[in-house]
């Protein structure tokens, strides 16, 4: 064949027709559907749980009420609620055209946010290497190199942590996160190009920087303390990506920024500038912190693949400049006493987890360096995998995720809108997710005063208390218009309440208390 001169080939078989090779999946598209279909699995055997009951009242209360939701938990209303986000508020208007309830809208959302997520992890990885296996070796990284604690905490994706927290409204934003990051990658790889090729309305003109700032600020809007980690985690990519702050290139960023921010502020449900000043989730996160050496010291095995990529690229390396952001956010929640911050640890993991990673999936032959740190993130993540992730895809053998009961069982004598009683800890956090509310919710929220929530909180525990009197009694439930009792197999029965049903899986016991049903209050 001559020089120059070009010979199509024709395909065999049913690919002649098309002209070309048939389609083969990468090695990430093969894993990730295989882990898409586990870690489904894993979520459904087991009964939602934890935090579920607060999301699946939140869909409820948009649904029965799209434009004024009333409290998630409590007879209350809901006006500047972080919980009404666009997402809850899209979840609700799918529940109502479907007539699915909040639950059942979760069981649903849990396949679809780690579609989410993993191809957000797929995008991300790529800008970051071409390697093919990169982001397969990402997956087992990312889910098995956290810590030899259990911990069930939203935001935090370890294996276990999955199968709670997978249908949160967090675990969603995060896999928006990543693709936020992917895109930002290569924006600022794009940009820092000499020649440039800029559509007028493609990604890689100014709408694209006005969708990614979109992007963000709909992260924001979802799960505000997921965004501090998407804007800290972006600084750093551009910070190690953009190469030159050209006038046009410095507007097009400032464009992406300003685009987030409109999005943020224009969201009708709550003010999300008005959350900065907010401290009422600090104290429950304060244990997170507590715990960080033990939530977290596997995934240091990274470490040495993130120093090499700091020396081979004098500090501008994106995951080196994240680990070190991202870092920095944690610390800042431990020495200011804003705990909350805590949750930003799944994002300074992911640059250890992710520089591991990539440097395994290196082509061989492998030289020392390779070798034993392949050798010791397997035996590390043999640890990780049997002392706390593995029993949430091996139904017996290791300590298996939480078993929680429903509460179906009272759902024929409870009606929408009735204040329950219980000081229960499952009852507290799964009865508001069938429609009735708390007198008081388990949750901080701004919507209600946080003095106000601890004072309603100890007046319940008071109703409970042995030596209080029924006049007490009594007073506690007209002042908050009570009519149910949810009592632990532990609690006796006041002698005012009317026993109506009891489970026999919890031995808890459902009682009614003030008005008859029936009587409108």
């Amino acid at each position: 064949m001559s020089a120059g001169l070009l010979v199509r080939r024709t395909a065999p078989g049913a690919t002649a027709l098309r002209g070309g090779r048939a389609w083969q999946p990468t090695p990430y598209q093969v894993f990730g559907g295989l882990f898409w279909l586990m870690m489904t699995l894993a979520f459904w055997r087991i009964p939602l749980c934890c935090d579920t009951g607060q999301h699946a009242a939140v869909i409820e209360r948009l649904k029965a009420n799209l434009l004024h939701p009333a409290h998630s938990m409590a007879a209350l209303p809901g006006a500047g609620s972080p919980y009404y986000g666009p997402y809850a508020v899209a979840q609700a208007v799918f529940a109502r055209l479907t007539g699915l309830s909040g639950w059942e809208v979760l069981r649903l959302a849990g396949p679809l946010h780690l579609v989410v997520l993993l191809t957000g992890i797929g995008r991300f990885v790529r800008t970051l290497t071409p390697r093919p296996w990169a982001p397969v070796l990402a997956l087992p990284a990312m889910t098995l190199l956290w810590g030899t604690e259990r911990i069930l905490w939203s935001g935090y994706l370890g294996l276990m942590s999955m199968t709670t927290n997978i249908s949160y409204p967090s675990a969603f934003a995060i896999g928006l996160t990543f693709w936020a990051w992917g895109l930002t990658g290569t924006r600022a790889c794009a940009s820092s190009k000499p020649v440039r090729y800029v559509g007028p309305s493609g990604l890689e003109g100014w709408w694209g920087y006005a969708g990614i700032g979109a992007l963000y600020g709909l992260i924001l809007l979802i799960h505000p303390v997921t965004a501090v980690s998407a804007v800290v985690g972006a600084v750093g990519i551009v910070a190690a990506r953009q190469r030159g702050w050209r006038r046009p290139v410095a507007a097009r960023w400032g464009l992406t920024g300003a685009a987030a921010l409109v999005v943020a502020v224009v969201w009708p449900y709550y003010d999300v500038l008005s959350l900065s000043g907010d401290t009422g989730m600090d104290r429950m996160h304060e244990r997170l912190y507590e715990h960080l050496a033990g939530n977290s010291w596997l995934a240091l095995i990274g470490a040495p693949a993130l120093w090499w990529r700091a020396r081979g690229s004098a500090g501008r390396d994106p995951l080196v400049l994240m680990f070190a952001l991202e870092s920095a956010v944690v610390a800042y929640g431990w020495v200011s006493g804003h705990y909350m911050y805590a949750r930003a640890l799944w994002a300074a993991l992911v640059p250890l987890q992710f520089a591991l990673a990539v440097e395994l999936a290196a082509p061989r032959p492998w030289g020392w360096f390779r070798k034993a740190l392949g050798a010791m993130a397997l035996v590390w993540a043999c640890v990780g995998f049997f002392t706390v992730q593995g029993g949430a895809v091996v139904p017996v053998g290791l300590d298996q995720p939480p078993d929680w009961p429903t509460y179906d069982w009272a759902m024929g004598y409870v009606r929408p809108g009735d204040v329950v009683l219980t000081d229960g800890y499952t009852a507290s956090h799964l009865i508001a997710g069938y429609g009735p509310n708390l007198a008081a919710p388990i949750w901080p929220d701004p919507a209600l005063d946080e003095q106000e929530r601890r004072r309603r909180a100890a007046e319940v525990r008071g109703y409970f208390a042995p030596g209080t009197t029924r006049a007490e009694r009594e007073a506690l439930v007209r002042r908050y218009h009570a009519r149910w009792l949810l009592l632990t197999r532990n609690q006796a029965v006041p002698p005012e309440a009317v026993v109506v049903a009891w489970s026999r899986q919890t031995g808890e016991v459902l009682a009614r208390v003030g008005s008859p049903v029936g009587v409108t209050r």
